[in-house]
């Protein structure tokens, strides 16, 4: 594992736990932050999750 794709798995964790707190605070009703604020931060979590994961991947596997 390189440093960068360490960095990539890391943004990848804290955007997946972003999308977690997210639907958390939905679900709860009164959401802390507001339901757009959430709601957006949740829209944005999602992907980014996917993108840091798949990138990180990416980046590990080519310089092994």
């Amino acid at each position: 594992m390189t440093p960068k794709s360490g960095v990539l798995l890391a943004g990848s964790c804290v955007a997946a736990i972003a999308a977690v707190g997210s639907i958390f605070e939905l679900s709860s009703g009164t959401p802390q932050l507001g339901t757009v604020t959430t709601s957006i931060i949740l829209t944005f979590a999602v992907p980014l999750t996917a993108i840091f994961f798949v990138a990180a991947v990416q980046d590990a596997r080519a310089n092994q």
